[in-house]
Order: C-alpha cells, then structure tokens, then sequence
C-alpha cells in the first residue's frame, strides 16, 4: 500500500524501559541493529499497526507496554534505488511512519522474538535512548534523529540532551546482549536497506517492507564507539523456526 508520492505508511517503535533505555533489536542473520518497525496495513490505524508489529517482532502484548508519546506528522526517508527491487523502481520510494514513545510494564523475559514464524530480530539489548547514529543505516538516520529528539521530551523522571555520538565519544564498554552469547558489534554502516511536533498520548488511545530487497549489502566496518547497557541477558524463546 502506497501513497501517491510513492511511500509505504509504516510505524516505528521506542520502547523504554525503567531506567529510560531503549530496545535495540539486532536484525536476523546480519550485523544491523535498529528499533523494531513495520508496515500499517490496509484498514488499520498507526496504533493498531504498532501493537501488531510490537508482537511480530518483540513477542510483546498491549498489557505490556503503555504508550506515552507519538509523532505528530509523518517522518519520511528515501529508500535508495540499489535497495529496492528491479520492479518496485520507479513508483517506491521509501516509507513514512509514525512512531511511538512506549513504556515497558512487563518483565524482559515477557519478550519474544519468536513470537511468529518470521522474526526480524535474532538478538536484542537495551541501550541508552541517544543512540549512536552512526551505526543506523545512512538513509534512516534523520529520521531516527527526528523522531527520538521529537519524543524526548516525553521521557519519564529523567533529564536528556541530545547526545547523538556523531564526533566519537566512547562510552561504557557492553557489559551483556539479549541473544546469549553474541559479539557486542553493532551494525556496521551500509548493513539494512530499506513532518514535526509531537503529543502524548493516552494508554487506552503482509510483514515485509514493500519494494526493499531481502538481500542487504553491508561491510565489515570495524566496531563503532557506543555507549551501551548493563542488561541481563536473554534468549530467543520458542521453537527454531
């Protein structure tokens, strides 16, 4: 389902937890890590496209979760031309989406990354909310700056400044991953293809990217400077599928 101007409406997602970390999702069977995001449907709203990508992709039910904050308009990225499939060129060009703020109110072991039969993610960590630009993929990264600098201000009993990791700045070294024992790289660049304002907003308030190859290119970039979290670790649930 696309606009006339070619973009797939899609959601993304910021979960939270207590300490005002961020779910950090590492793709399956690559070396890209991101927030979870995903297509709205025909018929669906922004929000019942949220909760429906929360639990594809982090096993995660409405109980759990409360949300705080959405953008207000549409972000927008481009999706360049190599990523996207012979076909789809020339009337897909990328996605807008409209993300939201969630607070987790479940446990961590009430995740699940195979909550269905076609996960995204293959290991997931928490990390701090300003996430280090440098290792999201290039053509998402103003959005990613747009929507988290957006929905800062709605972060529970904590002060921010944006703190994007642009100029090198090393911080803690990863003291553990969601996954089990997986290396602490995180994406390297170039590792997933694919308006402003904000609001709170009140609690009771098919999967693949449209025209976006499966096959993503990417290079082994050498680790990028991250500050991460002091998260427990844990493992996929569920079945190998």
């Amino acid at each position: 389902m696309l606009d006339r101007e070619g973009f797939r409406p899609n959601v993304g997602i910021v979960l939270l937890n207590s300490r005002n970390q961020v779910f950090w999702g590492k793709r399956l069977r690559t070396h890209s890590w991101q927030f979870p995001q995903g297509g709205i449907q025909h018929g669906e709203s922004p929000e019942q496209a949220m909760y429906r990508e929360l639990h594809e992709e982090v096993g995660l039910l409405p109980e759990h979760v409360q949300i705080l904050a959405r953008t207000r308009d549409w972000l927008r990225y481009e999706v360049p031309d190599h990523f996207i499939r012979k076909d789809a060129r020339g009337h897909y060009r990328g996605q807008k989406q409209i993300w939201f703020l969630l607070r987790l109110l479940g446990r961590d072991s009430d995740m699940n990354l195979r909550a269905t039969d076609h996960p995204e993610f293959d290991a997931w960590r928490w990390n701090e909310y300003w996430v280090p630009l440098d290792v999201v993929i290039e053509f998402k990264r103003n959005v990613y700056e747009m929507a988290l600098t957006e929905l800062a201000r709605f972060l529970p009993r904590s002060t921010h400044h944006n703190r994007y990791l642009r100029s090198g700045l090393r911080g803690p070294r990863p003291a553990g991953e969601h996954d089990g024992h997986l290396s602490p790289g995180l994406g390297p660049q170039g590792s997933d293809p694919e308006e402003h304002g904000a609001h709170p907003v009140a609690m009771d308030e098919s999967h693949t990217d449209f025209g976006e190859s499966d096959t993503q290119p990417f290079h082994d970039a050498p680790r990028p400077p991250l500050a991460l979290s002091e998260g427990k670790g844990s493992s996929l649930k569920g079945p190998g599928k």
